[in-house]
């Protein structure tokens, strides 16, 4: 009997799937019939998250990797085809701040701005590359990126992470364009603060201020973020390319 699940036969691979935004959205993928591809530099955490997809039903092929490394990516991609087929939807979800190097920019060294650029948008680039050559040929596709409300609000301090996920929007806008006559969507989703093992991190009142930001009042959780990223990998999303969707409680309006 045909599986009445909208992603049942398509693929997806989720980057940084090991915790938080990635795990979640990996399963909502896995929860809609897909079977799914996961990259995470954390083996355990990763395996962990593959073996929760597979309990969906579905089949699901862990990769670990260094996604900031041009061969590793190559691989992890290379090895996704092999094991599952074409890549219908990507998530590219990898990104991080400054973290213990935070700081103002005018104290920020270069090799922690650097850092920060290429993991947060770098990755971006790199693994969007791996598909959308074979999405142009079959003329069909998703791509979704998780960029940053820190995008549009500039919180001081994260002058290189709020670079980096502007930097996710353009590419975004500027690959909706070029790949539209092919019929393959590129969209963004811009989480607010999100109730993530980087969150539980951080001091208690700056928890509680980011928390007191957000007129509804409390935390995104990561499910939020990834029925954002299925609806935008859905046919129902179908007419929308080049738009930032912005999940955030109300903290930031654009």
């Amino acid at each position: 009997m045909r599986s009445e699940k909208p992603f049942a036969g398509m693929i997806a691979v989720v980057t940084g799937a090991g915790n938080g935004i990635g795990r979640a959205a990996a399963l909502a993928y896995a929860e809609e019939g897909a079977d799914v591809a996961v990259f995470d530099r954390e083996a355990d955490a990763l395996a962990e998250t593959a073996d929760l997809v597979k309990a969906k039903g579905v089949r699901a092929v862990p990769v670990v990797g260094d996604l900031t490394k041009q061969e590793e990516v190559t691989a992890a991609f290379d090895q996704a085809r092999k094991d599952l087929g074409p890549i219908d939807m990507l998530l590219n979800n990898i990104g991080q701040t400054a973290r213990e190097n935070y700081s103002e920019f005018y104290q920020a060294k270069p090799e922690t701005l650097q850092f920060v650029i290429n993991v947060s948008l770098m990755t971006t680039l790199m693994c969007s590359r791996q598909v959308v050559e074979e999405m142009r040929e079959r003329r069909t596709g998703k791509i979704v990126s998780i960029s940053s409300d820190s995008a549009m609000n500039g919180d001081i301090g994260t002058v290189d992470y709020a670079s980096a996920k502007s930097g996710v929007l353009g590419f975004t806008r500027a690959l909706a364009r070029e790949l539209g006559p092919f019929k393959v969507n590129v969209n963004a989703v811009c989480p607010g603060p999100t109730n993530t093992r980087a969150m539980q991190r951080i001091p208690q009142d700056a928890y509680d201020r980011a928390k007191n930001a957000i007129p509804l009042g409390e935390l995104c959780e990561p499910e939020d973020i990834a029925n954002a990223v299925v609806f935008l990998s859905s046919d129902k999303a179908r007419f929308i390319t080049g738009q930032t969707l912005m999940v955030n409680g109300g903290r930031v309006f654009y």
